[in-house]
């Protein structure tokens, strides 16, 4: 084929794509590379924190149990139709409206109540602006969540429509904690419920602790994606002093509203 018919649009010649099955085999072979590294990786900081060789089975075999269900999530994932990258917004022309702006020097007033698809982290060193807020806009969502090492009270609100996760697993029957992967499973039913779910969360920098900046960066990623594509709405509440400068600068990158 000519130069000037593929600057017409005319496909490439069909020898000049790698055959399919080469590329079915490069495709499987990135997967089960990304995958060997992950589960390697999670072995690793499991083993950092100083887990016994017991305590390690019954970490990986739980990994396992859940293992079809991430599998069918992912599978699910790749065929929906892709989503606005939540720091597209970011990318906006600035006379367009945003839906975040960088925090205000006096600090932002924080939101009368929430809607659906909306994410707001308060900076404070002890949650209760945030809880506020979560008074405010419970009744306006069927469901709530809470992932709180000390759920706080919400007046108003039953225990159909409530969850409480607590991270340090203290209300588990085997005293065990949950990671950051075990409270997003816990989370993905309420909000992928007809309706969504208002989900309150005030333990991230105990994740971060356990768990490691990089996983809680993208727990919190996750978090504010899933809200966006599952009509669920979001508070967090998170002390400032828990991160520098710079880490907090991409803490704060994906929610909505920073106050």
């Amino acid at each position: 084929m000519s130069a000037p018919e593929r600057r017409n649009g005319a496909s490439p010649p069909p020898e000049e794509e790698p055959p399919a099955d080469e590329e079915f085999a490069r495709t499987y072979a990135a997967g089960y590379e990304e995958g060997v590294r992950s589960s390697l990786r999670e072995v690793l900081q499991h083993a950092s924190r100083g887990h016994t060789a017991q305590e390690l089975r019954i970490l990986i075999e739980s990994r396992l149990a859940r293992l079809d269900e991430e599998v069918e999530l992912k599978r699910r994932s790749l065929l929906a139709p892709p989503r606005r990258p939540a720091w597209g917004s970011l990318l906006r022309a600035p006379q367009s409206a945003r839906p975040w702006s960088p925090p205000l020097a006096g600090g932002a007033a924080v939101p009368a109540r929430l809607t659906p698809g909306r994410s707001v982290l308060v900076r404070e060193e002890r949650p209760a602006k945030a809880v506020d807020l979560l008074r405010a806009s419970v009744h306006d969502f069927a469901r709530t969540a809470l992932v709180s090492l000390r759920p706080p009270d919400v007046p108003g609100l039953s225990k159909e429509r409530r969850l409480d996760i607590v991270p340090s697993g203290s209300e588990l029957a085997n005293g065990g904690q949950l990671t950051p992967g075990e409270i997003g499973g816990h989370l993905r039913g309420p909000m992928e419920a007809p309706g969504g779910a208002l989900v309150y969360v005030d333990a991230l920098d105990y994740l971060a602790s356990e768990y490691g900046l990089d996983l809680m960066l993208k727990f919190t990623q996750w978090l504010v994606s899933q809200v966006e594509a599952t009509s669920s709405a979001l508070i967090v509440s998170f002390d400032r002093r828990s991160l520098d400068t710079r880490e907090m600068s991409r803490f704060e990158r994906p929610f909505a509203t920073v106050v």
